[in-house]
């Protein structure tokens, strides 16, 4: 067999996590490399970054699902067909501040579900129970959504939340408004006032993005939130839009619902596809394109 490997003087960002060494002792056993491993794409491994440096341009390319993940995503959030609908779940508006904002520059619409969704209740002024917080994040909830304004971007938080008295499967569940949850209540899903109100923009959006759960859809009782969002993005589907489906628990939810069929484009990387959308360059996409 022929080997291949760049021999001329290789680049390698200082700031990396694979070993030069080891990525290079890779890069001698073969004369091509493919990086099909999106879910990778956003840290600089051995195997999935730095090797392709030892690699000239001619000589090193994606792998097919590589390029439909990078499609699909460019599409949505570059020549997007209007309305745009964002839809985003999860614990914390730490981990989803950026990508929020990043959907200020093409959404129409962002709805917020998920645990995030209480901390910017509290930054009105509401209560919230028992339910998770980020106590510290209440200036950047609401400066978001003086940015949200200020784009013209609708941002629809969920009118009320299906509660437990526990973070439990057996909690005992009530449904309050999202901003009067009594203590000794946790909000656990979005309500089915929410889930409707929901559905509604999703279905008559013509490009959607959904990153992340409307609750602990792991847990029955709170379950219903993510459903009726997931069945919403297969109805649009139908209709003609393009839906595209990202990060860890959504993809398991439509992938439970037996929907990863019924929506346009489901994504395999959590992480990766998540910074790609918050617009972030990402090493492994890098070192196949330099």
């Amino acid at each position: 067999m022929k080997f291949y490997c760049w021999k001329t003087p290789v680049s390698i960002p200082k700031k990396r996590l694979g070993n030069e060494a080891f990525a290079k002792k890779l890069a001698a056993l073969g004369e091509i490399y493919v990086n099909d491993a999106f879910g990778t794409a956003h840290r600089a491994h051995a195997s999935t970054t730095v090797v392709a440096h030892f690699f000239d341009k001619n000589h090193k390319t994606f792998g097919f699902l590589m390029e439909r993940e990078i499609e699909n995503a460019t599409r949505a959030m570059k020549t997007p067909a209007k309305p745009v609908t964002c839809v985003t779940g999860g614990s914390k508006v730490s981990d989803k501040i950026m990508l929020l904002e990043t959907f200020l520059d093409y959404a129409d619409n962002i709805l917020i579900g998920g645990a995030m969704a209480y901390t910017f209740f509290l930054a009105k002024k509401g209560a919230v129970g028992n339910s998770l917080v980020e106590a510290d994040k209440l200036k950047t909830a609401l400066e978001f959504l003086k940015k949200a304004r200020a784009a013209g971007v609708k941002v629809l938080l969920p009118k009320d939340s299906v509660c437990g008295d526990k973070f439990a499967a057996d909690a005992k569940v009530q449904i309050f408004p999202s901003n009067q949850i009594p203590d000794g209540w946790m909000g656990l899903d979005i309500g089915p006032s929410a889930a409707k109100s929901f559905a509604s923009v999703i279905r008559k959006s013509k490009t959607v993005i959904w990153n992340g759960p409307m609750g602990v859809f792991e847990m029955p009782a709170f379950a219903e939130g993510t459903k009726v969002v997931a069945k919403a993005c297969a109805s649009a589907t139908k209709k003609g839009a393009f839906t595209m489906v990202g990060g860890g628990d959504s993809v398991a939810a439509v992938n439970q619902l037996k929907l990863a069929k019924k929506v346009s484009f489901v994504s395999t990387g959590g992480g990766a596809m998540l910074e790609f959308l918050e617009g972030k360059e990402l090493p492994g996409i890098k070192a196949i394109q330099s």
